[in-house]
């Protein structure tokens, strides 16, 4: 039997990813205060097909688009399928970066870039 995630499952698997992303962060940069400024600014929101993940400047300025995640599967992806930003709406839909249950190799800067 295919056991299809439901959306709890699927935000729960961002939640992990965008820890990835914090503890990446950590790597890159060891001044405390622009890690806690990076993670604060590090936010998801729900839509109908894809959950972004944006990241935020001070105050919540600058908005850019880490991801998307899959949330419903189609001829293409599975749901929890990550994929890089096309742009600040819709995802790059030429192939996966990973999956938020099967695993990911990713940056903080983003989806790492097909080889």
């Amino acid at each position: 039997m295919f056991n299809i995630p439901n959306q709890r499952q699927i935000v729960a698997g961002v939640e992990k990813l965008l820890q990835s992303i914090k503890d990446d962060y950590a790597k890159f940069n060891n001044n405390e205060n622009m890690r806690k400024e990076f993670n604060e600014g590090l936010d998801y929101t729900v839509g109908k097909k894809y959950i972004k993940i944006v990241r935020y400047g001070p105050n919540r300025s600058f908005p850019s688009v880490w991801g998307f995640v899959a949330m419903e599967p189609d001829a293409q992806f599975f749901e929890g399928d990550i994929l890089m930003a096309a742009g600040w709406s819709k995802p790059a839909r030429n192939q996966a970066r990973g999956n938020v249950f099967s695993g990911y190799d990713i940056e903080w800067t983003g989806p790492k870039y097909l080889r």
